[in-house]
């Protein structure tokens, strides 16, 4: 018995925001419950139709533990239906999709509801162990001198807490932040800070020249009467001069990665609705695509940036698509030296023989194929969420085009790669 096929139903995301600005003040778990009530809303569907829930989100709020399935049951899902939170840091939105399919393969469902969720804005900061054992011997503290006297115990080193988005962003193994990998490959590529600032301008033009259609995938989030409708990192204002002010970040002597040439620190929430190919006919629905194939592979943590590369050319032993079939390609920009070297990557024959094992590079990626309406420089990067995002535009823009195929990939700290390829019914 041959495998069911997951299609994809549909898809919303509500705007992607830079993190302190609009969406800021809302939980993950809200921001979630929008996506995926809107989902249910604009589809029609019984939310008792429900297998599981399947959320990603990579720093998973302390009060909202499972937030996969506190967002289920906020955005009305029965309490029937079960609900998992995944994580495969920046993959996370992906793994979500791809654990769907997994779980019908092994028949435990036909309906799923998957997608990612991230508000970095709300990430906590962490106090020393100092302060933390001070803190709990003041909850401890009975009398009032007892209460005294703890306090007096503090002292200014215990309020300088970590910032668990800077410890995040950082490998624990190569000791490298990924910032640090970024400048790693940009150095070993041959890439100058103006190639990068040159890609991450493309990034803001084509994002900007895309928001009408962009508009099409996103749902409004209201909060304070005031409606969000509109990623706000896109400027469509940028400039090359403008770029070109931009300090390096990472390395300030010798470095090439700005804060122009990264990825926005961003809030947002993805949902898609998926399914068996049987179910969706049972139900009257029409699909807009279908998963037919992926991969995961690892990679060396200090150069996590080319994870792409070899999910590519796993999920190319896998399907036998290549990359010259493909008609849109994206490949999630984290920075721009992280995207440049996958496209040398993918076409270098020493690359391909040396690293990968096998006698062909992958092939050419042409720029006018790749990330059409802009990436994670100009959208922004909700890392639990980026990877149904990318479903779910790559899909939208397959029709809009009236294409076929798409090869999806996003880079995962901690040196994995992942790569889906799509294609539309």
């Amino acid at each position: 018995m041959s495998n069911p096929k997951l299609v994809i139903v549909d898809g919303v995301r509500t705007p992607f925001c830079k993190m302190g600005t609009d969406l800021a003040p809302l939980a993950a778990d809200e921001i979630g419950r929008v996506a995926v009530n809107a989902l249910l809303t604009k589809n029609d569907l019984d939310p008792k139709l429900i297998d599981e829930v399947i959320i990603g989100c990579v720093g998973n709020p302390n009060e909202s533990a499972n937030i996969g399935r506190v967002i289920a049951l906020r955005a009305g899902v029965p309490e029937s239906v079960p609900a998992i939170t995944v994580s495969r840091n920046c993959a996370s939105g992906m793994e979500a999709f791809t654990q769907a399919y997994e779980k019908m393969c092994a028949g435990r469902g036909d309906v799923f509801v998957v997608g990612g969720v991230e508000s970095m804005s709300n990430y906590p900061l962490i106090y020393n162990e100092s302060a933390k054992a001070k803190f709990s011997k003041l909850g401890r503290a009975r009398s009032l001198g007892q209460k005294l006297s703890t306090l007096l115990s503090f002292r200014p080193s215990d309020f300088a807490p970590k910032i668990a988005l800077q410890m995040g962003l950082s490998d624990p193994v190569c000791g490298m932040n990924m910032g640090q990998t970024a400048e790693l490959l940009a150095r070993e590529g041959g890439l100058s800070r103006e190639t990068q600032d040159n890609f991450a301008l493309a990034s803001h033009q084509k994002a900007a020249a895309a928001q009408e259609r962009l508009s099409e995938e996103i749902t409004p989030v209201y909060h304070n009467g005031k409606a969000l409708v509109t990623d706000n990192g896109v400027r469509a204002e940028q400039s090359e001069a403008a770029l070109q002010k931009l300090r390096p970040v990472f390395d300030r002597k010798h470095g090439t990665v700005t804060a122009g040439n990264a990825s926005q620190i961003t809030d947002g929430a993805v949902a898609l609705l998926v399914m068996t190919e049987e179910k969706a006919t049972a139900l009257g629905l029409i699909p807009i695509g279908v998963m037919t194939g992926y991969a995961y592979a690892g990679c060396d943590p200090i150069r996590m940036g080319l994870g792409p590369v070899f999910a590519m050319a796993q999920a190319q032993e896998r399907t036998g698509l290549r990359l010259d079939q493909a008609d849109l390609v994206e490949i999630n920009e984290a920075f721009a030296a992280q995207v440049l070297a996958c496209v040398q990557a993918a076409g270098s024959e020493k690359f391909a023989r040396k690293v990968l094992g096998r006698p062909t590079p992958l092939g050419d990626i042409p720029l006018d194929k790749l990330n059409v309406n802009g990436g994670g420089i100009a959208l922004g990067h909700p890392v639990g969420a980026t990877g149904a995002r990318l479903v779910l535009t790559s899909l939208k823009e397959l029709q809009r085009r009236k294409q076929k195929r798409a090869l999806v990939s996003l880079c995962v700290g901690g040196g994995q790669g992942a790569a889906i390829w799509l294609e539309v019914l």
